[in-house]
């Protein structure tokens, strides 16, 4: 409790900036530190030497193609897996696809998953960090010729064997997930088979986390160069709720179409992130993804999970979804030597601080409400412990106004119940569990009760 009290930091309101807690844990900072630039660029490199990964391309060359991708993924999976003393396990996930719209005729596709067990057996919490494996040409459906998929999504993949390394050499009482999955540019299709599969067996996960085109710092159309800025992409009105309208009507009552769970994440994505990684803005995007696009998080969304995507904040079209070629003195292709392999271990570091901060902190608060006896001006607010894994060592209490995109306050409390002289009318309020290292779990918005 000390250590907890000797680093509480309450936030004044910031119009325009989210809170930073500054003090940091010594163990992700390591962590943090330990993400390579250069294994990055190892396996980015490795994985355009395939030649091609089209979901519907051959299986069975052992050397270039989709099957020897998914393969060399695997294999190092398992050399990291090496140092996790047992606690790491690496399998094909695996399925066939029927013939449907962008897929020509049946085909087997396999994900490749890394589940680094949770060290507490009562601590249900999974946490899921991916990318994307499989690369495409002009033509969506031409399996044949080069498509390096250097940054779509070579990149992605690179973030998350790069955790996997990394943080296999540790212990958390949450299980983490590393995942690589196949079939994103012929509609999603290895991401949803591994959420409906979640679903379907009662996988308690806690937040996935998709990077999808995390390696590029250069907009071309726009000349606009960055490599400071990511974007996090999250939902407002949970998918699930779409089709519902009780819980629709909910969330025009209440004001809660800003504070779904995975727009929760977004925000505890950039002030963790922010606290562990130097030169690095992390820019909330209000929107489930890009313009009328989508990615592997979204499956997850519609299962009810909580999910939100990573992209570098500029994109080039000219490398993305093209043959390689030159057409009026203009050079197109995804290749390698147009990611900034230094960004990616700034977007990978990102993913691992959130990761081991959730990972490493108390699960969630149970039933947190608004208490609604009384019209007053003040807020009451009460809530229960988590139900299984360690005991936290107090609560944050946040705090904003309406029209503020991050919580401003941040209050400590020891008990379950507590009595603000912040009106419900004016401010918006979650609870988020913490342990007396200052790990926080992710915040909960509370509803009314009595």
């Amino acid at each position: 409790m000390k250590k907890l009290i000797g680093i509480l930091i309450l936030f004044a309101a910031l119009p325009v900036m989210a809170q930073t807690t500054v003090k940091q844990d010594p163990g992700i900072k390591q962590m943090a530190d330990e993400v390579s630039a250069k294994n990055i660029e190892l396996i980015i490199r490795k994985l355009v030497s395939f030649k091609n990964r089209h979901t519907l391309g051959d299986t069975t060359i052992t050397t270039i193609g989709v099957g020897a991708a998914r393969n060399w993924i695997k294999a190092e999976y398992e050399r990291y897996a090496a140092d996790s003393k047992g606690r790491m396990t690496v399998k094909f996930d695996t399925f066939t696809q029927p013939k449907g719209e962008r897929v020509s005729h049946p085909v087997k596709i396999k994900n490749v998953l890394a589940i680094l067990k949770g060290t507490d057996p009562k601590d249900t919490r999974v946490y899921i960090v991916s990318g994307h494996y499989d690369s495409r040409r002009s033509d969506l459906m031409n399996s044949d010729g080069d498509a390096p998929g250097a940054n779509d999504d070579a990149s992605g993949t690179a973030v998350s064997m790069e955790l996997a390394r990394v943080m296999a050499k540790r212990q958390f009482p949450a299980t983490i997930i590393f995942m690589s999955v196949a079939g994103e540019e012929q509609s999603l299709l290895g991401s949803s088979h591994v959420a409906k599969v979640a679903r379907a067996e009662g996988w308690n996960i806690d937040a996935m986390l998709n990077n999808d085109i995390v390696g590029n710092t250069h907009g071309l159309d726009n000349d606009l160069k960055n490599n400071t800025d990511v974007r996090v992409f999250s939902e407002g009105i949970p998918t699930v709720a779409a089709g519902n309208a009780k819980d629709i009507a909910g969330l025009i009552s209440l004001g809660g179409e800003d504070d779904s769970p995975s727009r929760e994440l977004a925000r505890y994505t950039k002030e963790t992130a922010e606290r562990y990684v130097d030169q690095l803005n992390v820019k909330l995007i209000y929107r489930r993804d890009r313009y009328l696009r989508g990615g592997d998080h979204i499956p997850f969304l519609q299962e009810g999970f909580t999910a939100v995507r990573f992209t570098e904040m500029n994109e080039d079209f000219n490398r993305q979804h093209q043959d390689i070629r030159t057409e009026n003195g203009t050079d197109f292709g995804d290749l390698p030597d147009f990611v900034d392999f230094n960004y990616v271990q700034k977007v990978a570091r990102m993913n691992l601080s959130v990761l081991a901060n959730l990972a490493l902190a108390p699960a969630e608060p149970q039933n947190v409400g608004v208490l609604t006896n009384a019209l007053d001006n003040k807020t009451e607010l009460k809530w229960e412990a988590p139900k299984a894994g360690k005991k936290p060592a107090g609560y944050y209490v946040l705090v904003r106004e309406t029209i503020s995109p991050y919580w401003e306050k941040k209050i400590f409390v020891a008990d379950t119940r507590v009595l603000l002289n912040y009106s419900k009318d004016n401010y918006l309020f979650a609870v988020q569990s913490v342990d007396g290292e200052g790990h926080e779990s992710l915040p909960i918005v509370p509803k009314p009760t009595r």
